[in-house]
Formats: C-alpha cells, sequence, structure tokens
C-alpha cells in the first residue's frame, strides 16, 4: 500500500493522533528530515521504521507529513 492508500483509510486520523501522543515523535520526525531523507530521498516506511527503531504506524504518519510539507 501507498501513504496515499493509508491515509485514504478510515483509521487514519487515530493512527495519526496515537502516533502525534508518543514522547519521541518529534525528535523522530526532525532526525528523518534532517539527516535521513538527506541521505536517502526515497525511504520506504518499513525501511524508516527499522531504522529508527520505532513501529511503522509511525514511520507511516512521519512519511506522510514530511511529504505534505514538501508539497
Amino acid at each position: 500500500m501507498s501513504l496515499e492508500d493509508y491515509a485514504k483509510n478510515s483509521l487514519w486520523p487515530i493512527l495519526v493522533e496515537t502516533v502525534h501522543a508518543l514522547v519521541m515523535y518529534a525528535h523522530h520526525k526532525s532526525y528523518t528530515r534532517e539527516v535521513i531523507l538527506n541521505e536517502k530521498t526515497d525511504i520506504k516506511s518499513n525501511e524508516l521504521a527499522a531504522r529508527l527503531g520505532v513501529p511503522l504506524g509511525e514511520a507511516l504518519v512521519i512519511l506522510h507529513e514530511l511529504k505534505e510539507q514538501v508539497e
């Protein structure tokens, strides 16, 4: 599934709310924007989750939000 497919799911807002409540979310998002995406712009959500050691849901939300900021 693509990021857009996940975002269209009716449970997406609940996932986003849950991820935003995570203590390290802001740090993970910042690190992804400033370091990881500079090294690999086309990183997949499962790769990001493994690299950060975070759940796939958090990686999905981070990549989706960073993609929206660029557009």
